[in-house]
C-alpha cells in the first residue's frame, strides 16, 4: 500500500509535467486532448482512449474525440461512421455509450469498471467490445468543482489482473483531471472572446449610430429648417410649381430624418418601439405619389408586430421595390399590399404594370441583392415575378 501510495503520488507528478508540456506544445484546446488520448492509450497499454463531453444545454453526452490504436478520430471531422476506424469488426455504437455514460449517475462522480459481459453497459456495446477482444473499459468523469463536463474511457484488451489494473485507474483519474482543468480554462478564453467580440461589435454599432445622428439626422435637420423658412418668407409669391417642388423636399427632407433617427434606434440597443410597417407603408405611398407623381394604391390589413428588427427589414424591403418600379418600370399605377398571415405572419406585395425587368438583368443591380438580403436575415422569402410589358410584383 506504501508503494502504491507512493506510485500514485509520482504518477499524478508527471501527469502535470506532461499537462504542462503539451499546454506549451499545443496550445490549441483539440490539439492537446488528441496528445493526452494518444499518450493515455500508450502509457497504460490499451487500444482506446475517447473523450466524452456533455453538451452546452445538459442534455446530452456526445464522442468528441477517441485515440484508437494509433491514430486520433473526431466523429464530424473524419467520418467515425464509416468501418475504416475498427477494420472489419463494424461500427462502434457511440450514441449508445454517450446515452449511457449520461443517464448513469454513479458515473457522474466516481470511476466505473466495466468488463464486456458487463449487464450495466447496453447490449450493443457489449456485443461490439467482445468483437474487439476488449475485455475491460474503465469510465472516468471529467470533474471540475462539482461540476462533470463530460467523461474519459479506456478500453483495454484482456483479462485485467488486480495486481496491475489499480495503476491504469489511477492513471486515467490523474490524467482526467488535467484534462478537465484544461477544458474549462479553454472554454474560460473562448468565453472571454466572444465577450470581447461582443463588446467590439456594440462599440462600432455605437459608433455608426452617433456618425448618423451627428452628421445625417443632423443635416436632414438643417435642411428641413432652410426649406420650412424658404416657405415661410416666399409665402404665397411663389410659383405653384416651385411651391409643390418646395413641399416635396420638405417631406423628403422630413421623411428621410424619419429613417436616420430609425437607424440610431436600431443600432443602439434597448430603444423604444418605433413606427409600424401599416405607417411606414403610408408614408412611403404618400412619398411616391409627391416625387413621381404617379397613382400608387395602397391596401393594408390589421398586421401583427413581428419586432423593430423584422419589421425594420420589412421596410426596407417594400422602399427599395417601390424605387425600383417608380424609376425603371414606366409604370402608370403602383400597388402596395400589406396582409396577415395566420395572425402571426405577413405578406407584403408591391407590383406595378409596367415593361417588366429585362432577362439580361440590366435593370437589376444593388437593389435586388439588397432586397434579397434584408429577407435573408429574417428568415423570409422573396419572390420576383414579371414579364415584358406585364409589370413586375
Amino acid at each position: 500500500e506504501r508503494r502504491r501510495a507512493e506510485c500514485r503520488a509520482d504518477m499524478q507528478t508527471e501527469v502535470v509535467n506532461l499537462a504542462l508540456d503539451l499546454l506549451v506544445r499545443q496550445p490549441d484546446i483539440e490539439g492537446f486532448f488528441g496528445a493526452l488520448t494518444k499518450t493515455m492509450v500508450e502509457e497504460s497499454e490499451s487500444h482506446t482512449c475517447g473523450v466524452w463531453l456533455v453538451d452546452e444545454g445538459g442534455d446530452r453526452c456526445e464522442l468528441w474525440m477517441a485515440y484508437v490504436k494509433d491514430r486520433l478520430f473526431t466523429p464530424q471531422r473524419d467520418g467515425w461512421n464509416d468501418r475504416g476506424a475498427f477494420g472489419d469488426t463494424g461500427r462502434f455504437p457511440c450514441d449508445s455509450l454517450g446515452c449511457h455514460l449520461f443517464a448513469y449517475r454513479p458515473g457522474w462522480t466516481q470511476t466505473i469498471e466495466y468488463r464486456s459481459d458487463d449487464l450495466r453497459l447496453p447490449e450493443d456495446i457489449r456485443a461490439f467490445i467482445q468483437r474487439m477482444s476488449s475485455a475491460h473499459i474503465v469510465a472516468t468523469p471529467l470533474l471540475l468543482g462539482g461540476r462533470t463536463l463530460g467523461w474519459m474511457t479506456v478500453s483495454s484488451p484482456g483479462t485485467p489482473e488486480p495486481e496491475t489494473q489499480w495503476w491504469r485507474v489511477a492513471l486515467i483519474e490523474a490524467v482526467a483531471r488535467q484534462a478537465a482543468l484544461a477544458l474549462h480554462h479553454s472554454r474560460l478564453i473562448d468565453e472571454n472572446r466572444r465577450d470581447e467580440r461582443r463588446k467590439a461589435i456594440l462599440e462600432e454599432r455605437n459608433r455608426l449610430a452617433r456618425d448618423i445622428h451627428d452628421n445625417l439626422a443632423q443635416g436632414f435637420a438643417a435642411i428641413l429648417m432652410q426649406l420650412q423658412a424658404a416657405q415661410r418668407e416666399g409665402g404665397g409669391a411663389l410659383p405653384l410649381a416651385v411651391a409643390s417642388n418646395v413641399e416635396t423636399a420638405v417631406a423628403l427632407a422630413r421623411s428621410h430624418l424619419t429613417e436616420a433617427r430609425r437607424s440610431v434606434g436600431t443600432l443602439r440597443p434597448n430603444v423604444g418601439a418605433g413606427e409600424d410597417i401599416a405607417s411606414a407603408l403610408r408614408r412611403l405611398a404618400d412619398m411616391g405619389q409627391r416625387t413621381a407623381k404617379l397613382p400608387i394604391d395602397l391596401v393594408v390589413e390589421e398586421l401583427p408586430r413581428l419586432g423593430d428588427a423584422v419589421e425594420r427589414e420589412v421596410i426596407g424591403i417594400a422602399q427599395e421595390a417601390l424605387t425600383n418600379a417608380m424609376r425603371h418600370a414606366r409604370a402608370k399605377k403602383i400597388t402596395i399590399r400589406a396582409s396577415a398571415v395566420q395572425s402571426v405572419g405577413l405578406r407584403l406585395s408591391v407590383a406595378d404594370d409596367g415593361r417588366g425587368i429585362a432577362r439580361d438583368g440590366s435593370t437589376s443591380g444593388f437593389g435586388m441583392t439588397s432586397m434579397q438580403e434584408r429577407a435573408d436575415r429574417i428568415g423570409a422569402s422573396l419572390t420576383i415575378v414579371t414579364a415584358p410589358r406585364s409589370g413586375t410584383e
